[in-house]
């Protein structure tokens, strides 16, 4: 009788233990998939910026640059 308590209750902290663990693997997991979308969140908006901020400098490239007549004897 001893013999079967015993395995009952073994039966049951290994239960216990594969439950704990299933929690473990759900909140890494999760945790893991709401990191890679804040990087790629974070990414595509410096992606964004970069091209803003290249067409900018395309635009003011083109007046600063453009060559004719100015005041300062052709340094600029």
């Amino acid at each position: 009788m001893k013999e079967k308590q015993l395995k009952k209750k073994q039966l049951k902290e290994k239960q216990r233990n594969q439950v704990k663990s299933r929690f473990y693997y759900i909140f890494w997991g999760t945790a893991t998939i709401a990191v890679v979308l804040g990087q790629l969140y974070v990414g595509t908006g410096y992606r964004v910026l970069h091209g803003g901020l290249q067409e900018l400098l395309d635009r003011v490239d083109g007046v600063l640059l453009h060559k004719g007549e100015n005041n300062y004897g052709g340094f600029v």
